[in-house]
């Protein structure tokens, strides 16, 4: 069965004062990510604040995406819904981000990074500590990481490991197992709202 992707546009309107005003809240080099669905939107701004601005990317962020950014980037703006996707670059880049929604502007405040911060040093800790382990893998496109999840049970030791292979995987049905601690290789935005699952690179960069 063919699969079609069909974006959506999003129909706000963005105020140019609003965008100027926002200009001079901003370093001069930033970084701008979108919500799919603000993508026209994103090249709008994108070509007013290159006026005053060194614009280092434009990119696009999905759930699962980790994008790389410029090292000379000194801020992100994203303009999005919501905070899941801002707090989550702000966690991982440790650059000021910047939210731009239906021009509501807003700083991802520190105590959001450090609520995660805190997530990912208590599951490290309940990994350390924990003798059994599931190991989470995803068989959508983009996220199956097969290879990666059995070259990592093949080299652990003194803890005794499961491979959980699924379509969807619903961190609700993990009591069923028995077992306190999940090492994902599937989506890394899986992982920060349960202290019970730890991402495999964070695992790595940790060790």
């Amino acid at each position: 069965m063919k699969t079609l992707f069909i974006p959506v546009k999003s129909k706000v309107e963005i105020n140019s004062k609003k965008v100027l005003e926002i200009s001079s809240k901003l370093p001069k080099e930033i970084a701008i990510a979108y919500s799919v669905q603000y993508k026209e939107i994103a090249e709008q701004i994108k070509k007013t604040l290159s006026n005053k601005h060194n614009i280092t990317k434009t990119t696009q962020v999905l759930g699962c995406s980790k994008p790389f950014f410029p090292k000379q980037t000194k801020a992100i703006l994203i303009i999005t819904d919501g905070e899941f996707h801002a707090t989550s670059l702000a966690f991982e880049t440790k650059f000021p981000v910047y939210i731009l929604n239906s021009n509501k502007f807003e700083q991802v405040s520190t105590k959001r990074v450090e609520v995660l911060e805190k997530k990912q040093k208590a599951s490290y800790i309940n990994y350390l500590n924990s003798k059994q382990i599931g190991i989470l893998v995803s068989t959508k496109p983009g996220q199956q990481k097969l290879n990666r999840a059995i070259d990592f049970k093949k080299n652990l030791k003194n803890k005794k490991s499961y491979l959980f292979l699924s379509n969807n995987l619903n961190s609700n049905e993990f009591e069923n197992f028995g077992l306190k601690c999940f090492v994902n290789t599937a989506c890394p935005r899986m992982d920060m709202e349960d202290s019970r699952i730890i991402n495999l690179n964070t695992l790595n960069n940790l060790k």
